[in-house]
């Protein structure tokens, strides 16, 4: 049995497949290719019409399998935190997931953290409504999700928390937003926790593979970056303004603005941290673990994990596509965290 899910860009054919599994197939009107066309899921019918509603026929394929597949979003987050802390030390506390959007990292750190208490903030109340209905569907009902007044405040009375979650997020935000949102997280955070940022794309990475999928553009100027995105990316419209792509996630970001951003908001000391669990020691055998995950060895991944251990070691900078990034914020007085700090990064993540 069949139904069709209409969409002002198209329409989805769900097909029930049995044992509670449903196979979609997403047919744009425009003929253009979604990014995933068939994919299967267990949400039900009406979740699945939220999800299509927020966040559009061409995405949403890609949205289930952040939450569902686990060699997608879910290896990330599992390398990016427990790289860094053990997960048993997360028990007992608060992780406060910002930027959740419709709630599929939250759902991941739900099951990946059964005993510690976690809080979704989004700034788009519908976004919130879906992850609302996923919590729901998966009967986590203790998740709390709210909504932030504005994009420069957190929801009122939110309270402390020992861990940040800041995936996928920082690149998004424009030069003038970043050092904003960047003390209003810090505030939160207790002394002693740790604020996790990752999945955000290095600035300086020869290919910018997040918004326009080309190779070189970080290093053009504004003005024929503009361009080339235009002209040469099949991702990009002809008319993007340069903010578009800005709040895309052309530039990404770098270790040195990150840190620049906490500074600036705050006397309190942020603490870059390398990796000393999972077996992991330096960002791009993290960066490796992660995008190999599940997979079979690759000859091209295991030698990119040689270039950038020499351009790391050569340069005493870290190099890697994306940032994994774990930051303590140490008490006042106290001195260095018991683990080893990385090496201060390279960049000053201009834009």
């Amino acid at each position: 049995m069949s139904l069709a899910l209409e969409s002002p860009d198209g329409r989805v054919l769900v097909t029930e497949l049995g044992a509670g599994r449903r196979r979609l197939a997403v047919e744009l009107a425009s003929g253009d290719e979604a990014e995933r066309m068939i994919c299967e899921t267990r949400y039900p019918v009406e979740l699945i019409r939220q999800v299509l509603t927020v966040r559009g026929l061409a995405w949403l394929c890609d949205e289930l399998a952040r939450d569902e597949d686990r060699a997608y979003v879910e290896r990330y987050l599992r390398y990016g935190m427990f790289g860094y802390v053990e997960e048993e030390r997360f028990a007992g506390k608060r992780l406060l997931d910002f930027g959740c959007g419709a709630g599929a990292s939250t759902m991941i750190l739900c099951r990946m953290l059964p005993a510690t208490e976690i809080v979704g903030v989004e700034l788009l109340e519908d976004h919130v409504e879906v992850a609302k209905a996923r919590a729901h569907f998966y009967g986590a009902e203790s998740i709390r999700f709210l909504v932030s007044p504005d994009p420069e405040h957190l929801p009122p009375d939110i309270g402390s928390f020992d861990f940040v979650s800041f995936s996928a997020v920082f690149e998004h935000l424009l030069p003038s937003e970043r050092p904003v949102v960047m003390a209003k997280i810090w505030s939160v955070l207790r002394p002693g926790g740790v604020l996790f940022v990752n999945q955000t794309p290095h600035r300086w990475f020869p290919h910018e593979y997040h918004t326009t999928g080309l190779p070189l553009v970080n290093y053009l100027p504004r003005s024929l970056a503009l361009q080339a995105a235009r002209r040469l990316s099949k991702r990009i419209r002809r008319g993007e303004s340069w903010e578009e792509l800005l709040r895309k996630g052309i530039r990404g970001a770098t270790e040195t603005e990150v840190l620049n951003a906490i500074r600036s908001a705050s006397d309190a000391t942020p603490i870059l941290l390398s990796p000393s669990a999972m077996k992991l020691r330096e960002k791009v055998d993290l960066w490796y673990a992660s995008s190999m995950a599940g997979k079979r060895p690759m000859r091209a991944k295991r030698l990119a994990r040689l270039a950038f251990k020499a351009i790391s070691h050569a340069t005493g900078h870290d190099f890697t596509p994306s940032l994994e990034l774990a930051i303590f914020k140490a008490r006042a007085g106290s001195g260095r965290h018991p683990s080893r700090p990385a090496r201060p990064a390279s960049g000053d993540g201009s834009l």
